[in-house]
């Protein structure tokens, strides 16, 4: 399992497929499949029974995942989409940074 460049909470941009264009924040990371669930985009219907939160049962709308690939971290200075690098900080931790502006990624 490889480390990703997108983490939950993260807001990005989607570069490829049917949603490009765009932008939502991360909810979920699946590292194992190389994937994630953004707000608001790649909206699929899924049919449900009645059950405690939905009584009525129905059609609902919720994201889908996307593979991480189509996905690139919007830079927070200028809030466009940037690579993601890694460095180490003063404590000589590892931290994020936008390589577009040098901006650390929170």
């Amino acid at each position: 399992m490889s480390k990703l460049h997108i983490k939950k909470g993260d807001m990005v941009f989607v570069n490829a497929g049917d949603n490009r264009g765009q932008q939502g924040k991360v909810l979920s990371v699946d590292a194992a499949k190389q994937r994630a669930i953004v707000e608001g985009v790649n909206i699929c219907k899924k049919a449900t029974k009645p059950n405690a939160q939905n009584p009525q049962g129905g059609i609902i709308e919720k994201e889908a995942p996307i593979h991480v690939s189509n996905l690139q971290v919007l830079d927070p200075k200028s809030g466009k989409p940037t690579k993601v690098g890694r460095k180490a900080d003063a404590n000589g931790k590892l931290v994020r940074y936008a390589k577009k502006s040098g901006e650390e990624i929170k």
